[in-house]
Formats: structure tokens, C-alpha cells, sequence
């Protein structure tokens, strides 16, 4: 079948016949997607080789997000998550979004920064020149570091220098690392090159160690939503659009919200990072760091009302993900999800991930300015609560839809609810639109 984001119905389905629904889609093996995901994704032979003091696996949910399209390409998207809502609201969202004609996406090419420090440096504008006279020969040097990098596209692309005031001075090397997340390959020009470049300078050398920054490395990403998809049974679209565009300004304004809007979006960023086994703590250290890079902290994505009545959206994030080596080598969840995904290049995998960030963004939005965050949050979440209760099979749905429609959703409501189901007592349960994607 020609492949498609776009699987109606897909939450109803049982486990099983969502894997065969992937399979379909993605033109994949059923029995490798049961044969993989049985396990965790991951066995302990394999988790012992690692990382240390191995005891066992912790496995996540391994979900899809669904309705993402992105120049005009159609994304199955692999996203490892434990909280409640974050797949189904990104493809709910994600689904409004593809009737504006999808997203936009671009991405930079995938330069990495090498810093070696120095101290000591007495004459900063003097050691500058040094170094910008010797850029030729240190660039082969680092070349001949990484040599094979070199024979794939990449390479050492740019020496640039910065003097931090009291002797304190770094120097940076960029790297084009191609498919890599790159951390050892410009760990490894680090190393290569501090001794040359602290001749150079006459400083003595501290740190020599990759950016989390990756500030060279960004995507951009852009969408148009039409009003008519955002509105609810409450309240119409135009309205929800300008409640969607004022809770942007409030986050422009105001760090305290910026920090939770970003939030939101790391949300769906992170699941599809930890999918595919690329490193999500750096990937969020960067994107902190990003959106404070004015000396304030700001949203990484802004929403406006547009004069053809949309509702636009756009957002740029530095995102340092690899396709190649580390963990993919490995983790057989990883390759999977790699599979699914099925991306050329790193910047492939770097616009989808932006995209479900986006879209993870306009989804707690547009629940923050209709009917509030925790309706259709803790209806989700009162699933987890009704098995934690010891609710089994079609049980869960019913009692968590009962203390969801009470607004009370913990584990002693839960065991009350199950108790009364179980006696056969009266059960009163509503519908709460748990968000997932139609």
C-alpha cells in the first residue's frame, strides 16, 4: 500500500492489529515488529554490553505518531513516551495541521562545535591572528583525524576563536559530521588539536570537549492551521485560533510560561529522540540553551493569526541527531524505529522530531485555551490509574471513564469504581474526547 501517516481508527485497534497496520503501511515484517517489541525492545544480554552495573532492562512505551506530513512526504513516526496524552494530542495536532497542507520544514547542514579552552592567554588579539593564519593547516589536521568522516562528506569546516576576558580564551573547531550526532568525532578533533592551537596561543589547555549548543545546527519548521480544524464543540475555530495566538504572547513575555511552553514541546521532540536511540539529554541542553540565547529565556515556537484567516505556526530548534553508530548499532528498538521511519539523512530525522514538537506545542495549546489542560490529560492518565487500581481488559476504559468524569482521578477512586463495577453496581461513565487521532 502506498505509504500513508494517515491510519483512521488506529487507537481502537488491539495491539496486534496495529502491528499489522504498521507493518502494512511501513512495509515491514509483522513478525520482527512482535519479535522486537515483546522484549522491550532491548534484552539484557545486550543492555549488560551498554552501559555498567547492568541488573535488567526498563522498558517505555513504544508508540506511533500518526498524520504527520512534511514537504509533502508522509512520516510513520516511532515515539518512545511515559506520559499520558503526548502521542495522541501530537497526532490529533498533527492531524489539524495536515489539513492546513502539512508542515515545512528545512534543516541546517550538520555542523558540530569542537571547543578547546585555554588559559593564560596574555594576548588575545595576537593569538587570534596566529590562528587565523594557521586555519589551512589546522583544518587538514583535523581531517586527518577523522579521516573516515572525511571519506563520507564530512570534515573540520572552520576555526573561530573567542577571548572570554582574564586569560580565558576558546577556541572552536567546526565539524561537518554528517549522519553522526557527532559527539566523538569532534571530541576526537578536540583532542587532535589542542596542543597545536595552545602553541599558538600560548595558552595552557583546560577543557577540550564537544558543544551541547548546536546552534549551527538548527531546524526550522512552519505550518498553517485552518481555523475551522481548531474549533470544538464549544467554541469556534477563529476563537480558539486568538486564544492559541494570545497564550504565544504570554510565553514571549513571561519566562515562567516560556519554560512550560518549551516543555510541551521537548514533549514530542524527546519521544521520537529516545526512539531512535539518539541522546535526548543533549538534545534538551541545547534547546534550553537556545531559547535563553538573548540573555532571557524565551518560547522556541511562536502562533500567530495570519490575514488569510489561519492560525501559523513556527518554530526553530537545534537538534544534534545522528542516523549512524552509538546506540542504533545496538538497541534493536532503535533499529526498528529507524525502519519505520525509514530517513535518508540526519537532517531527515532532525525535521520530523522538530515537527511532532510543533505539533505536541499546538496541542497543549489549543487544550490550554478551550476546556484546560486537564480534561483531556487526566482523562488519559485515568487509564493508568484504573491498572494501577487492578482494573483488567474492557474494566480499565470503564472505571477510568468514571473517575475522569468525576475529576477524581486516583488510585482510591479507582478501587471504589472497580469495586462497584465488579459488584455489579450501577456504573455512570461519559465520553471526555480523549484527543486521540480520528
Amino acid at each position: 500500500m502506498k505509504r500513508t501517516s494517515r491510519i483512521p481508527g488506529f487507537y481502537k485497534e488491539p495491539v496486534e492489529s496495529r502491528r499489522r497496520l504498521l507493518a502494512e503501511a511501513a512495509d515491514l515484517d509483522t513478525s520482527e515488529i512482535a519479535r522486537v517489541l515483546a522484549a522491550g525492545g532491548l534484552d539484557v544480554a545486550t543492555a549488560d554490553k551498554t552501559v555498567e552495573n547492568v541488573l535488567g532492562t526498563y522498558a517505555l512505551p513504544f508508540s506511533l505518531g500518526l498524520n504527520v506530513r512534511i514537504n509533502e512526504r508522509d512520516w510513520l513516526v516511532p515515539m518512545v513516551v511515559e506520559e499520558p496524552s503526548v502521542v495522541a494530542a501530537a497526532s490529533n495536532a498533527a492531524r489539524m495541521i495536515r489539513e492546513g497542507g502539512g508542515f515545512s520544514a528545512e534543516a541546517d547542514e550538520p555542523l558540530m562545535v569542537a571547543q578547546v579552552q585555554l588559559w593564560g592567554v596574555r594576548e588575545a588579539d595576537a593569538a587570534t591572528r596566529r590562528l587565523r593564519e594557521a586555519e589551512a593547516s589546522l583544518l587538514a589536521m583535523a581531517d586527518a583525524a577523522v579521516s573516515s568522516l572525511v571519506a563520507r562528506g564530512g570534515g573540520a569546516r572552520a576555526i573561530e576563536a573567542r577571548d572570554l576576558g582574564d586569560g580565558l580564551y576558546v577556541v572552536h573547531v567546526v565539524v561537518d559530521v554528517r549522519d553522526a550526532m557527532g559527539a566523538n568525532l569532534v571530541n576526537t578533533v578536540a583532542e587532535r588539536l589542542a596542543p597545536a592551537i595552545a602553541a599558538l596561543t600560548g595558552g595552557v589547555v583546560g577543557l577540550r570537549i564537544l558543544s551541547n549548543l548546536s546552534d549551527k545546527r538548527c531546524v526550522r519548521v512552519r505550518c498553517a492551521v485552518p481555523a475551522a480544524s481548531l474549533a470544538t464543540a464549544e467554541m469556534p475555530g477563529a476563537m480558539v485560533r486568538d486564544g492559541i495566538a494570545m497564550a504565544s504572547r504570554f510565553a514571549e513575555r513571561d519566562p515562567y510560561r516560556a519554560a512550560t511552553h518549551n516543555k510541551g514541546i521537548m514533549n514530542g521532540v524527546d519521544a521520537v529522540v529516545m526512539a531512535t536511540g539518539n541522546d535526548w539529554r543533549a538534545v534538551e541542553a541545547g534547546a534550553h540553551a537556545f531559547a535563553a540565547r538573548s540573555g532571557r529565556y524565551e518560547p522556541l515556537a511562536t502562533w500567530r493569526a495570519g490575514d488569510d484567516g489561519a492560525l501559523h505556526g513556527a518554530m526553530e530548534i537545534p537538534l544534534a541527531l545522528g542516523i549512524v553508530g552509538g546506540t542504533l548499532r545496538v538497541h534493536p528498538g532503535a533499529r526498528l524505529a529507524m525502519k519505520i521511519l525509514n530517513v535518508r539523512t540526519a537532517q531527515d530525522l532532525a525535521m520530523v522530531a522538530a515537527a511532532v514538537g510543533l505539533a505536541s506545542n499546538l496541542a497543549a495549546l489549543r487544550a490550554l485555551a478551550t476546556e484546560g489542560i486537564q480534561r483531556g490529560h487526566m482523562s488519559l492518565h485515568a487509564r493508568s490509574v484504573a491498572s494501577a487500581a487492578g482494573a483488567r481488559g474492557a474494566e480499565v476504559e470503564l472505571v477510568s471513564a468514571e473517575i475522569a468524569e468525576a475529576r477524581d482521578v486516583t488510585l482510591d477512586a479507582a478501587r471504589r469504581a472497580l469495586t462497584r463495577l465488579r459488584a455489579g453496581a450501577p456504573h455512570a461513565y461519559g465520553d471526555y474526547g480523549l484527543s486521540l487521532a480520528k
